[in-house]
């Protein structure tokens, strides 16, 4: 199956025509509705990323009352530089490659705990049954919050992204409009009540350290704490949810490629990072310029809204020999669909382990990992990510 059939069949992001092997027209274009600039290509894509100075990640200071300050504080997505460094220091040694790997044997377990409750039926729901559950098993353990709230934890999920949407279609008015909040109030009181509980009884947990660690000589905020743990939480399962199922779906589009996988399981990681090129989860990084800049040969202005796509630059010709084919044995493979620079995904060797053990734990259990024509994969509407919502799977 062509990456053009696949990307039709399913209705995979109908915007995003390098899905559907075709180039854009440009490199670099100016969106004359939506008042922002896209880039397309690999070589500008990274450059953007590496270089905070110029593309500044702290979007929402371009629409001032967008987001209250309060919410901002410590949410790493929109820092850079020092700020940034001091946060990420907190919690980057969860998610050192040594340290992920010491948690394989707990999320083994967990997957097959996950896997022990489907098995004897003839399909599952691969989103339900493992592929959202797993990471937020995991990432709640590692915070120490109940994993038994995970249904709750979605459900954050889900408005969070439905407010992004709904605020990025409308940025575009003179006025401007206030972001859609109404789901922050639980997150907050959630996280401000279990932090408040750590003050009292500490524990071995991520949550403990956050809020015992002190940056600069002081202890974080209620406000930063709350934000960067409710990041951790989205950020720490959303990514694996689609990685893992857009995996299975190519695999399903081209058997042969499933047959070797199947075959030798030193291929596993490679189709990983072959998904994650081909069918990227996350879409885009989102920056603000700083002052005029070039890119491309085109001068961007200051004060620019400028969209990195990292799905349209992980097809770019000039970096990637047949871009459009999904290839298991492509190696190397520099995609970008962690990012890359200071922002590259602190969860990327988790994710990664966490789909390496799910995949082959799916290989080794269920002969046959094929879509339903009859049932069809349900993708994500939102044009910020690529993946799968509901992915129902024939297993026998």
């Amino acid at each position: 199956m062509t990456s053009t059939s696949l990307a039709d069949r399913w209705g995979i992001q109908p915007q995003h025509a390098w899905l559907r092997g075709q180039q854009p027209e440009a490199t670099v274009e100016y969106d004359e509705k939506q008042r922002h600039w896209n880039v397309f290509g690999y070589p500008e894509t990274v450059d953007i990323l590496a270089d905070p100075a110029t593309f500044a990640s702290d979007v929402t200071r371009l629409y001032p009352d967008s987001i209250p300050e309060s919410l901002k504080d410590g949410d790493l997505t929109l820092m850079d530089g020092a700020d940034h460094r001091k946060l990420r220091k907190l919690t980057v040694h969860a998610f050192t490659p040594r340290t992920v790997a010491d948690l394989e044997p707990r999320i083994t377990e967990i997957c097959g705990e996950l896997l022990d409750k489907v098995a004897e039926q003839e399909r599952i729901e691969l989103v339900n049954d493992l592929a959202y559950s797993l990471p937020v098993i995991v990432i709640a353990e590692l915070l120490g919050v109940p994993s038994s709230d995970r249904d709750m934890f979605r459900e954050w999920a889900d408005e969070m992204l439905a407010a992004q949407m709904e605020w990025f279609d409308k940025k575009d008015q003179p006025q401007g409009e206030q972001m859609p909040l109404d789901f922050t109030a639980p997150i907050s009181d959630y996280f401000r009540e279990h932090a408040n509980e750590r003050r009292k009884r500490p524990r071995q947990d991520l949550l403990t350290r956050l809020v015992e660690a002190e940056v600069d000589g002081e202890r974080l905020t209620d406000d930063q704490v709350t934000t960067f743990a409710g990041l951790l939480l989205t950020a720490g399962h959303i990514t694996t949810t689609m990685l893992l199922g857009n995996t299975v779906v190519c695999l399903d589009a081209h058997p042969e490629q499933q047959a070797r996988v199947r075959a030798d399981r030193s291929m596993v990681p490679t189709a990983i990072e072959e998904a994650l090129r081909f069918l990227s989860p996350v879409a885009h990084a989102i920056r603000a310029t700083t002052t005029d800049v070039e890119v491309a040969g085109q001068r961007i202005p200051a004060d620019q809204l400028v969209i990195a796509w990292m799905s349209a630059a992980n097809r770019d010709p000039r970096q990637f020999d047949r871009p459009h084919a999904f290839d298991v044995t492509r190696d190397p493979n520099p995609h970008l669909g962690f990012g890359r620079g200071v922002h590259f995904c602190l969860g990327a060797p988790l994710a990664r382990l966490e789909s390496r053990i799910a995949l082959n734990a799916l290989l080794d259990r269920f002969p046959a990992l094929h879509t339903d024509p009859g049932d069809p994969p349900v993708f994500m509407e939102h044009m910020s990510f690529t993946g799968v919502r509901r992915l129902p799977l024939r297993i026998r």
